[in-house]
C-alpha cells in the first residue's frame, strides 16, 4: 500500500525566525509564519515532519497562481532545500501578509 504524499500537520507553533505565536489554520496544514513567511525544514513530504534539518525555510520568490493564488518558494538556509507551498492570504484566521507575497512576487 502506498503511503499519501501529504499528511495533515495543523499545529499552532511559535516562528523560530520573528518569535510569533501562530495559529493553526483549521482547514489545511499551515507551515509557515503568516507574518514573516518562513517556516522550518522539517518535512520530507507535506505534514510529515521526517526531515531532520531543522533549518530556517526563507521566502526567497512568490508567484501568483490563477487557480491556488500565491505560491511561495521557500529555500532552507542549512542545507538549500527548496520547497513550494501554497500561500493562506484568504485564511480567516492570521492571513499571510499580502503586502509581502506582492514584495516577493518581484524578488528572482
Amino acid at each position: 500500500m502506498e503511503e499519501k504524499r501529504f499528511r495533515k500537520n495543523d499545529h499552532g507553533f511559535v516562528c523560530a525566525n520573528c518569535g510569533a505565536h501562530v495559529e493553526p489554520l483549521g482547514y489545511t496544514s499551515r507551515n509557515h509564519c503568516p507574518h514573516c513567511l518562513c517556516s522550518l525544514h522539517v518535512d520530507i513530504n507535506p505534514g510529515d515532519r521526517a526531515s531532520t534539518c531543522g533549518g530556517i525555510m526563507r521566502p526567497v520568490k512568490v508567484e501568483p497562481d490563477a487557480r491556488r493564488g500565491y505560491i511561495i518558494t521557500h529555500r532552507c538556509e542549512r542545507c538549500g532545500h527548496e520547497s513550494r507551498c501554497r500561500a493562506a492570504h484568504e485564511a480567516p484566521v492570521q492571513p499571510d501578509d499580502i503586502d509581502l507575497l506582492i514584495e516577493l512576487t518581484r524578488a528572482e
